[in-house]
């Protein structure tokens, strides 16, 4: 991606409107919601490359101040007509969610990979779809449909297997605490992002939730500047690769299929991550996966392909003038 304000991918373009238009493919927001799971993946790949050296908080900051920067050249570039600011309760939200989302729940994240081994806590944290799905269903009114649910539950069910793969025996309550943690904000954080874009644009709604969580991390500022001056310029690499890709570029990606699609069936696409992440660690780190990791990666696959399955609409029974359905004439 770039900032070009004259893209045709599901991105600048066609994220500069928070309706679908009825244009667009259908598939947009699918491959949309992909590249989003792709890019979360590679970050749980290059956060483990950089926990050696940089702190969750400092981490979480340098990845938002660049994604920021990133956002706010494509926010400006693709402002080609007058659009007001965002004000009031839309704002409020994005301020919420951008704190949460892009502040708070960056910083559990990166605390609980410290006392937790990577399943335990892709575990924990991947509970979020599960709680978005609830919560969507109970606040937005989407309801508890039977696919979405039977979907969610096995899609779980592979994290689990992958879980165990990886599994040390050794739980840290503190590990375990931040990671719950993270699965509310994240949860949270989808509910008043859906919210926002019912009247917000998803470039917009993006933008300012980066810097509002950009804000939130600040303090973290000092830090920052003190361990990345004492690495490698490989260390600054990868937090620009955390802020461009799967900051920007993904959380981009991420409101345009938000936006076109329910909170919950977005919600468990995030299942996808954890079976991702391992092949690139595989790839990458040269982390070979157990087997079972594979199985698991594959029943969550499953799953999440459950949830996109367009549901068929009942047929419909015509009464007759006597307000009774017709009879059969079949024997």
């Amino acid at each position: 991606m770039t900032t070009s304000s004259h893209l045709s991918a599901p991105s600048v373009a066609d994220a500069t409107d928070a309706d679908p238009s009825p244009t667009q493919p259908r598939w947009l927001p699918l491959a949309a919601a992909l590249i989003t799971m792709v890019l979360w993946a590679s970050a749980f790949v290059v956060i483990r490359a950089l926990s050696g050296a940089v702190d969750p908080g400092p981490l979480a900051l340098g990845r938002l101040l660049v994604g920021s920067l990133v956002l706010t050249a494509i926010a400006l570039a693709g402002r080609r007509r007058s659009r007001s600011w965002p004000r009031g309760r839309a704002l409020a939200l994005i301020i919420a969610y951008g704190v949460l989302w892009f502040g708070v729940y960056t910083i559990a994240v990166n605390a609980a990979g410290r006392h937790l081994d990577a399943g335990t806590s892709a575990m924990i944290v991947n509970l979020a779809p599960v709680i978005v799905a609830v919560l969507a269903g109970i606040f937005l009114g989407e309801g508890f449909p039977r696919q979405l649910m039977l979907g969610l539950l096995i899609a779980f069910a592979g994290v689990v297997i992958i879980a165990s793969a990886s599994r040390t025996g050794v739980v840290d309550p503190r590990g375990v605490v931040l990671a719950l943690a993270a699965a509310g904000l994240y949860a949270v954080g989808v509910l008043l992002q859906k919210q926002a874009l019912a009247t917000v644009d998803p470039i917009t709604v993006t933008w300012l939730g980066a810097l509002a969580g950009a804000l939130a991390t600040l303090p973290f500022l000092p830090r920052l500047v003190d361990q990345l001056s004492t690495q490698p310029l490989a260390v600054t690499a990868g937090v620009v690769y955390l802020g461009v890709f799967p900051t920007a570029i993904a959380f981009l990606f991420w409101t345009y299929a938000l936006a076109r699609t329910s909170a919950g069936r977005m919600a468990a696409s995030s299942y996808l991550v954890p079976g991702i992440a391992v092949l690139l660690s595989w790839v990458f780190l040269e982390e070979t996966p157990a087997l079972i990791a594979l199985v698991g990666g594959a029943v969550s696959l499953a799953g999440v392909a459950i949830t996109r399955v367009p549901r068929r609409p009942r047929p419909m029974i015509r009464l007759s003038s006597a307000g009774r359905a017709p009879r059969s004439t079949r024997r």
